[in-house]
């Protein structure tokens, strides 16, 4: 069976759903260029990602699906999971067979998981919003770490543009090695080399000027005094605020 590797990008694998479609070679495996392993059993068909072509795809889903359907498929995208992307790909060719209201038919494999998929994307998403915490730095700006489960910034740009409008602020993801940069203008993707000495990229240290420091210890000595020790649940806790937050919340650091 033939594998088609793209470049981990929408616009790749989009463009592999258009390839596919023009060569007609049959089942395919579908897999990304970080997760790819050669194999001497499996040829190997390598995407070049076209904008042209992979927007007459993406045209061509939108026409099919609804407007929720599309956003499942998009989210799912996110979760850059190898599994993720073959269905991804099965569920496209399923949608361009012309059956009715394909997003809804959970009988087909393909469209569960991207349903099931795309709902903890956006489980994901709302959790980031409730749990970022920024720190203002010495240059006036609010920066703040995060290490999502799933590669959610590009979901959460509008809500954080929206909400703090009025300050200039960075959202950094360090697994991923990008981040959201806003300048009271313009929202726009960054990249910051964390493993280079020189420091001119890297965000400047907490403001003393600004009494961060003192809000911090404040807002821990406000979340120990509200807490009662007898009634502490840490399993309700982790239920409702997975541990993976608790490195980045102010509040936390109190334990």
């Amino acid at each position: 069976m033939e594998t088609y590797v793209f470049d981990d990008t929408l616009e790749g694998l989009l463009t592999l759903i258009f390839d596919w479609y023009n060569r007609k070679p049959g089942a395919i495996l579908v897999n990304s260029e970080k997760h790819y392993q050669p194999s001497a059993f499996n040829p190997a068909y390598v995407v070049s990602t076209d904008a042209e072509k992979a927007t007459r795809v993406a045209t061509g889903l939108q026409k099919k699906l609804t407007n929720a359907g599309w956003r499942n498929f998009y989210c799912t995208f996110l979760s850059e999971l190898p599994e993720a992307f073959q269905h991804l790909f099965q569920f496209a060719v399923y949608v361009f067979s012309d059956v009715e209201n394909p997003e809804d038919n959970y009988g087909n494999d393909s469209v569960l998981y991207v349903t099931q998929m795309a709902r903890k994307v956006e489980r994901e998403k709302h959790h980031l919003e409730a749990f970022i915490r920024f720190q203002q730095t010495s240059d006036g700006m609010y920066y703040a770490p995060v290490e999502p489960k799933y590669n959610v910034l590009p979901l959460i740009a509008k809500h954080f543009k929206d909400r703090y409008a009025d300050q200039p602020w960075v959202i950094y993801d360090h697994q991923r090695r990008y981040g959201l940069y806003y300048d009271l203008r313009n929202l726009e993707l960054i990249n910051i080399d964390f493993q280079k000495h020189n420091t001119s990229n890297l965000p400047a240290p907490i403001s003393e000027e600004t009494n961060e420091e003192m809000y911090q210890l404040l807002w821990k000595d406000y979340f120990k005094s509200t807490n009662i020790a007898s009634r502490r649940n840490i399993k309700l806790q982790v239920r409702s605020m997975p541990r993976r937050f608790w490195r980045y919340l102010t509040e936390k650091q109190v334990y």
